[in-house]
């Protein structure tokens, strides 16, 4: 199974998730703007499955847990999208995605967020002990694309990519908004509290700024 994020299900007791098609969001008016981005001192960190970025930019804080602390910048806009959007998902468990969406997310969908993740996790936790992660993941966060950046607001499309049903690699583009809020970059919350309202599939990443090594460029 694959988790390609904005586009999960899960089809069975083990929890593992597979990817789907979804549906494509509706355009969005943005300030036009590709700041560049230098993955100069990158480092790729293992998060269950997922390679994750890591920088003097941030996070000043992750580990297992929610991470935090974004560099007001581009390089930062991007981090936090990264990681943000991955731990607020139901394959964590509460101990990540709970603090994560109370704490670094934010509009008027973040409750209704929550409340999907947390039915998604309670529906396919089996019999497991509440709290346990549902598994690891198969996915790589491949690349991304500007839509618009400023000190206070940047919107982004994310690349991620797993396989698929007789292993064809998926791959879905995520839109996620950061605002500058409270001394970090927060995510906001997806229309509805559903990522797949703002994903849509993708046949490859052309086009896209592609993640170096780790991140699958």
């Amino acid at each position: 199974g694959a988790l390609v994020l904005g586009a999960v299900q899960f089809t069975d007791e083990s929890a593992t998730p597979v990817a789907q098609r979804v549906a494509r969001p509706e355009p969005q008016a943005v300030l036009v703007s590709a700041p560049p981005v230098s993955f100069a001192g990158v480092a790729w960190r293992d998060y269950h499955g997922v390679l994750l970025p890591h920088a003097a930019d941030g996070p000043r804080e992750s580990g297992d847990g929610p991470a935090f602390g974004f560099a007001r910048s581009p390089r930062g806009a991007l981090l936090a999208a990264v990681h943000i959007v991955v731990r607020a998902h139901a394959l964590w468990g509460p101990r990540v995605f709970e603090p994560t969406i109370r704490n670094q997310v934010i509009g008027p969908d973040t409750a209704a967020l929550l409340e999907a993740t947390q039915r998604s996790y309670d529906r396919h936790r089996g019999d497991r002990p509440y709290g346990e992660a549902l598994g690891r993941a198969y996915m790589v966060v491949e690349g991304f694309r500007w839509l618009g950046y400023s000190p206070r607001s940047a919107t982004l499309d994310l690349v991620t990519a797993g396989p698929g049903d007789s292993n064809v690699t998926v791959r879905a583009a995520i839109r996620v908004q950061v605002r500058w809020e409270n001394g970090d970059w927060r995510v906001v919350a997806p229309p509805g509290g559903s990522w797949g309202g703002s994903a849509v599939s993708i046949a490859s990443a052309d086009g896209y700024g592609r993640f170096p090594r780790g991140g699958g460029g």
